[in-house]
């Protein structure tokens, strides 16, 4: 049914809303002091190459999910969910480390909120495909 397929692709699109509202909310918390090899650069320099990294990241995902090679964007948006949870997990497994600073209730929706989402991306049935 076409309703299941909006549905399932709204929670999906949601769920990379948040991610990428997540990165935004990555800056003010530091979040390359967390990350194995971003960790070992000077402030400054790990900042820079944590934005800058994310420039053909997120080119690279919104290109995938939005392919028009209806077999391509769904196993692009298969890959994208898995990584929401597993982000979350990551969040999870860091928020012990001395530089996590991702303590808001705000943090911590974004970030198991876009989890939630991508659980819910292979809960929900396909629907016909658009």
């Amino acid at each position: 049914m076409m309703a299941t397929r909006r549905i399932k692709s709204a929670v999906f699109y949601i769920g990379l809303g948040l991610l990428f509202t997540h990165e935004l909310d990555a800056m003010p918390n530091h979040e390359w002091r967390v990350l194995p090899v971003l960790s070992a650069l000077s402030d400054s320099t790990g900042e820079l190459v944590f934005v800058l990294a994310h420039v053909p990241i997120f080119a690279i995902v919104i290109a995938f999910v939005a392919s028009l090679d209806r077999r391509v964007r769904r196993r692009s948006e298969a890959l994208a969910a898995v990584f929401l949870i597993g982000h979350a997990v990551l969040h999870w497994l860091y928020s012990g480390h001395d530089a996590y600073e991702f303590t808001s209730q705000y943090s911590s929706l974004l970030i198991y909120a876009a989890a939630l989402c991508g659980a819910l991306y292979f809960l929900l049935p396909a629907g016909r495909n658009p």
